[in-house]
Order: C-alpha cells, then structure tokens, then sequence
C-alpha cells in the first residue's frame, strides 16, 4: 500500500502524525542544507580568515582581507569591534567612559556572542527532532493498530493471522516514518557540533589575542611613572640614604 492510500484511509490522528512528522522532516532537511552551506569551509575559513589578519599592516586592511574571506561573518564582528573601538571617542557616553581594557572586552564579548548564536542557530531543532520523532511515530503506530483491532473485531468468520498481518503491518509504517525523519536529524546534530566546537575555540582563541594586543592601557603608564624619579634626580639606594660615599 502506498502512503497516499495509507494515509487515505487513516483517520484524522494518523493524518495529523503523518502531517507532524512530514513538516518535522521539511524543517529539519532545510536547516540541515542551510547549516551545510553556512559551514562549509568548516574551520578552514576561520583559520584563513584569522591569519590574514595577523598579515595585514593596519586594521583597515585587516577588516578588508577578513571580510573577503570570512563568507559565513565569523571572524568579521570581532575585527569591526576593535576597528569600531579606536575610531570611537572616549568619554561620549557611560559605556565609553571606562578604561580601554574593559571597553574592548566588551566589545569582543559581543562579538563573540553573536557569532555564536549564528554558529549554533538551529541546534535545539535538530536536537528536538531527532528526540521526538521516533515517539510521533510510535504514537502513529500504536493508534493505527488499535483502530486494526477494533475493526477486525466486528469482523465475523473468525480471528487469523492474515487478517492481522496487513493492518498491523500498515500501522507500522509510521514508526518507520519517524525513524527516517530522526535519522539524518541526529547525525546532523553531531557533525555540527562537532565543527562548531572547533570553530568556537579557534574564535575564542582569536578574541583574547585581540584584547591582549588592543587593550593594554595600564601597563605602561605605570612603567613610565615607576622610571620617571630615577630619570629626573640622583639615583637613590635602596636602604633610602643618599648616593654620596662615606668619608
């Protein structure tokens, strides 16, 4: 029996299981086809994307190199927060009133945030499908050997095996349906966690190199101010008497 004519003489559960399961299967092979697109260089593109970075010789040039090979705009936040940092003016607003460090931390945090959230975009989905499908399937199952009992039970010249093999084996199909849409849900699941994992590291990775370049503020400071007394008068000792010798 096909499955037109299956779901032709189910009745209106199995139609909404059948119906549940075809727009589980529909949601998850387009996000499996648009997360397949958006990863495609996998952790090749980062890694080409972070070491044109380090190549380049100003941060414009950076941002127009990372940009180019940044197709999925992975790499590209972080690069436009720091290029967005030293174009900014100190002082305009609350946010821009603390030291250098901290705003550029901040900067990179949300940069990292929300290419994170692209990375990991349509995870829960996959995940749920490929969870509850074999389940929606089951409860097809189930029902629609239920309702095969029930209508070989008013049926008069006794109970044998031929009248149960085909509803029963008709009603099964549904568990096979789920199945088939858990499947490919699940195995999608792990290759982009896996890659994702990856690039996450490698994303990470490049943010704290870009706040230990672009946002030491202190440390030089108080360097300049640790050298200037020495600088300015007699070098002092360390017990606190003067340089002069003894007589």
């Amino acid at each position: 029996m096909s499955v037109l004519a299956l779901l032709s003489h189910g009745d209106g559960v199995s139609r909404s299981v059948a119906a549940l399961l075809f727009a589980m299967s529909v949601s998850s092979w387009v996000l499996i086809l648009y997360k397949a697109w958006m990863l495609r260089g996998g952790t090749r593109g980062v890694l080409r994307a972070i070491a044109a970075f380090w190549q380049s010789s100003s941060l414009a040039q950076a941002e127009e190199r990372v940009r180019g090979l940044d197709s999925a705009a992975l790499v590209w936040p972080a690069v436009r927060a720091v290029q967005g940092l030293a174009a900014g003016a100190e002082g305009a607003t609350l946010g821009a009133s603390v030291e250098r460090g901290l705003r550029l931390t901040r900067a990179l945090r949300e940069a990292l945030h929300a290419s994170l959230r692209r990375l990991q975009a349509g995870q829960i989905l996959l995940a749920t499908v490929g969870a509850t499908a074999p389940f929606v399937g089951l409860l097809g199952t189930v029902w629609g050997i239920y309702r095969a009992l029930t209508a070989i039970a008013g049926q008069t010249g006794g109970f044998t095996i031929d009248k149960v093999a085909g509803p029963v084996g008709e009603a099964l199909i549904m568990t096979a349906f789920g199945l088939a849409v858990a499947i490919p849900a699940v195995l999608a699941y792990n290759v982009f966690g896996r890659i994702v994992g990856r690039i996450e590291a490698e994303l990470e990775g490049f943010a704290h190199d870009l706040l230990g370049m672009f946002g030491e503020t202190a440390v030089a400071p108080a360097a300049a101010r640790a050298v200037a007394p020495l600088e300015a008068g007699s070098p002092a000792r360390v017990d606190g008497s003067s340089g002069a010798m003894p007589q």
